[in-house]
């Protein structure tokens, strides 16, 4: 029989007997100050700008490694026959895995109304971005000519040369492209309220001009907020179906191939379950800091901790699901090259790989998070997440060179090697991601305060969002 929750929580919401989304004793002014209060203070802490330099140290690390690529070419990379494929499309796939999470707090959660993922979603809707020009990178220079990227794209010619619409390169460009341009309108149309707000406190002359002419000309009146919901709505309808197509199609960079390990009908859903596990993982890597070095704690609840972990939990399995599966039908096909291949990934040269992700994807995270006490750990959801993302990354490593490097003919195998350009190429991109980040959280809001704002018990809700009595008391 099932008990209530225990009416003395503060966590506990008293008309409802349900958690609050946030720590109760906020109201509209205070809500602004503290989120607002981040973007507009003029005291920028020391740390942030020690966090910039040492983050765009790393970043450079990218320019130098790709001019040392147009120099001398992908020959300077560990690629070679049979592994023609190396760091470039592991770090690919990976980084736009990372950036699903913000989708799917974006669109699948705002349809289901779920407002818990109102103090996330900006902060994972930037992560998406940021995520996103970290992997556009990596196709564009592994065809080794990026100068002529341009070409996959069906532009105007008079040679009518048209790009190759069976190769999943192809495909990448467009799915990815998409991605991009939604998930940025997405977060930008979600701000504009925000920056109205922003403008209409700011007190130095260039941040109310910023913050104006990014608002839109936004005043709060239910017009307005009919129309911004309105716009939510369709964008995240939009974006629903990029959580399954995107990485389904990057998917098809390997199921489409005729290679023992690839052409299997389980990619896309593993895929896509793969993604979302390492997207919700680096929201966590994210959210954890930026909670404790903000004092968050009050917005960041344990609720949103223990959804996040949850949601791991749930991917995680299909994601162990997926790799029982690979092991079951390379058995059940009797297929000689199917057994050989995944006897190879387990024992071969590069077996340590496999066991390396087996444990920091399922022995690890799948062992842990069943218990609430580790979900709401702030400290073990922390240390968790690195290690799933370390994992995700490995299981990108396994599945594109094992499957490359020992292929049909054992004369033409081969070994793979990364050299230090690959390891400063990827290094690099670390850096150029998190540079990107501590931008985004120095001059812009890190928390959406006017959804924030619309789940406070005193707030009016009206169709068109918050009575003129609130909008007015915030504005006091």
């Amino acid at each position: 029989m099932a008990t209530k929750q225990p009416i003395n929580d503060p966590m506990i919401d008293p008309r409802t007997g349900e958690y609050a989304v946030i720590a109760p004793g906020h109201n509209f002014k205070s809500v602004t100050q503290k989120i607002a209060g981040l973007v507009l203070t003029g005291n920028t802490p020391l740390a942030w700008f020690g966090g910039l330099v040492f983050a765009g140290g790393i970043a450079s690390l990218v320019v130098v490694a790709l001019t040392w690529l147009v120099l001398k070419g992908v020959g300077i990379w560990g690629v070679t026959m049979p592994g023609a494929w190396g760091f470039a499309i592991i770090n690919f796939v990976w980084w736009i895995g990372i950036g699903h999470a913000g989708t799917l707090i974006s669109a699948i959660l705002l349809l289901f109304k779920q407002t818990w993922r109102n103090s996330i979603n900006r902060f994972a809707e930037a992560m998406t971005i940021f995520a996103v020009v970290c992997a556009g990178m990596f196709p564009l220079i592994h065809v080794g000519r990026p100068w002529l990227g341009y070409w996959l794209f069906p532009y105007p010619n008079t040679m009518n040369v048209w790009p190759q619409w069976r190769s999943p390169l192809a495909w990448d460009v467009f799915a990815v492209s998409t991605y991009a341009t939604i998930s940025i309108v997405f977060w930008y149309i979600g701000m504009i309220p925000d920056f109205g707000t922003l403008r209409d406190r700011a007190t130095l002359p260039l941040a109310r001009y910023f913050y104006g002419m990014l608002s839109l000309g936004w005043r709060g009146s239910t017009r307005h907020w009919i129309r911004y919901e309105t716009a939510s709505l369709l964008l995240a309808g939009l974006s629903t179906p990029l959580v399954l197509s995107v990485h389904t199609v990057i998917s098809f960079d390997f199921a489409v191939a005729a290679l023992a390990g690839w052409h299997t009908t389980i990619f896309p859903p593993y895929f896509v379950a793969g993604a979302v596990y390492s997207g919700f993982a680096m929201v966590l890597t994210l959210a954890i800091p930026i909670r404790k070095w903000y004092h968050m704690e009050d917005l960041v609840t344990e609720r949103h901790l223990d959804n996040m972990a949850k949601v791991m939990l749930a991917t995680g399995s299909i994601v162990a699901y997926g790799y029982g599966m690979e092991v079951f039908m390379s058995w059940y096909s009797a297929s000689h090259w199917e057994f050989f291949m995944m006897w190879n990934r387990m024992f071969g040269p590069l077996g340590w790989g496999y066991w390396m992700l087996i444990l920091t994807n399922i022995a690890i995270p799948l062992t842990t998070l069943w218990s609430r006490k580790l979900r709401v750990n702030v400290t073990w959801l922390f240390i968790l997440s690195i290690i799933v993302n370390i994992g995700m990354w490995f299981e990108r490593f396994v599945i594109v060179v094992t499957s490359l490097y020992r292929d049909y003919l054992p004369s033409s195998w081969g070994t793979y090697r990364a050299t230090k350009w690959d390891y400063m190429l990827f290094i690099g991109t670390w850096g150029l991601f998190t540079c990107l980040f501590l931008l985004f959280v120095r001059f812009l809001p890190i928390i959406p305060m006017s959804e924030i704002r619309m789940m406070l018990p005193q707030t009016k809700i009206t169709r068109g969002g918050p009575t003129a009595e609130t909008v007015s008391e915030e504005m006091s």
